[in-house]
């Protein structure tokens, strides 16, 4: 499968899953989208779509506090997973919400994970601690560093360097769309296998 292979007008919101027992099961790949709050999952997604709002944009952190499907084609789903890390949220909602993230991986099997990182502010503790379990599953991911066009070449190439060591990067910015195509390439290319 080829992204020319996707009818990218024909796409839904197809299920918002808050408990784990709502998440769907149908067969379809899935392409699951991690990282912390505000790092620009919504506008990846809306991105890769070529949407301006078909997953939710907000200027305030923590707004995706449910597991999103968007049907794509009829052929596959993007996972969009809640944000991690966000400081405001109660103690109980973060437990929620991190049981929510745990039990898509302990009962979904994503074709691929496409895990985001802010490369402007760098990663954080939370965003090591998600790598690390990536590296730990031997299932399919890739690192999307996100803003990459808001620092300059040679930090962003220290900071790319650095990323390497937990796997295949692709810089991506959704204002200039760098690395859309790249990612679109190892998205259809995960489905397919």
């Amino acid at each position: 499968m080829t992204r020319s292979d996707l009818n990218l007008n024909n796409l839904s919101l197809a299920a918002v899953a808050g408990i784990p027992q709502q998440f769907v099961q149908d067969g379809r790949p899935q392409v699951a989208f991690s990282g912390r709050s505000n790092v620009g999952k919504s506008s990846l997604i809306n991105s890769l779509l070529g949407r301006r709002a078909l997953a939710r944009v907000s200027s305030t952190p923590g707004k995706t506090i449910t597991v999103n499907y968007y049907r794509v084609d009829g052929k596959l789903y993007f996972v969009d997973l809640p944000g991690y890390g966000f400081a405001k949220r109660s103690p109980e909602e973060r437990k929620r919400l991190s049981k929510l993230g745990d039990g898509y991986y302990a009962t979904q099997e994503p074709a691929l994970t496409v895990q985001l990182i802010d490369i402007k502010s760098g990663p954080t503790a939370d965003d090591y601690t998600m790598l690390d379990f990536l590296m730990s599953t031997n299932k399919p991911y890739v690192i999307v560093a996100t803003k990459c066009d808001k620092i300059g070449k040679t930090e962003l190439g220290k900071r790319i360097s650095a990323l390497a060591e937990y796997g295949q990067v692709v810089e991506f910015s959704a204002l200039k769309g760098t690395g859309r195509d790249e990612l679109w390439e190892l998205i259809t290319a995960s489905v397919s296998s």
